[in-house]
């Protein structure tokens, strides 16, 4: 019996810089992914979140598990800036993570420059 096709979850071992970002997807390492992407300590993460969705504490749970390595989150929220809802800023703070909402074109050039810096840096940004 044929398996077909396996999908798995989309992860990048390593952090890498991205290169590119726009028509849904970003690009990195000579990949491309589609679809919001969390850069993390333990690797560039396929994000389940699309502009305009809400933003959760169930949502950041994947940033919150790597806490002890990240000082700086930047959340790109989309083409727009929208606030970090108040549960998910104390969350984020109650693990020694400072959280900065900006524009997810402005938070890939911010996540770029501090990764180059080697700072504990990561980021959670919904794909435009």
């Amino acid at each position: 019996m044929a398996k077909g096709i396996e999908i798995r979850e989309a992860h990048f071992p390593g952090r890498a810089p991205l290169d590119a970002y726009g028509n849904g997807g970003f690009r990195f390492a000579d990949m491309s992914h589609r679809g919001s992407l969390l850069c993390l300590p333990s690797g560039i993460h396929g994000w389940d979140i699309e502009e305009g969705q809400a933003l959760t504490v169930a949502t950041f749970m994947k940033v919150l598990e790597e806490a002890q390595q990240i000082e700086v989150l930047l959340v790109g929220t989309g083409l727009n800036l929208r606030p970090i809802p108040a549960d998910v800023r104390a969350a984020l703070k109650a693990r020694g993570i400072a959280s900065d909402p900006m524009g997810t074109g402005a938070a890939v050039r911010t996540y770029n420059i501090m990764l180059a810096e080697s700072r504990a840096v990561a980021a959670a940004l919904i794909a435009v």
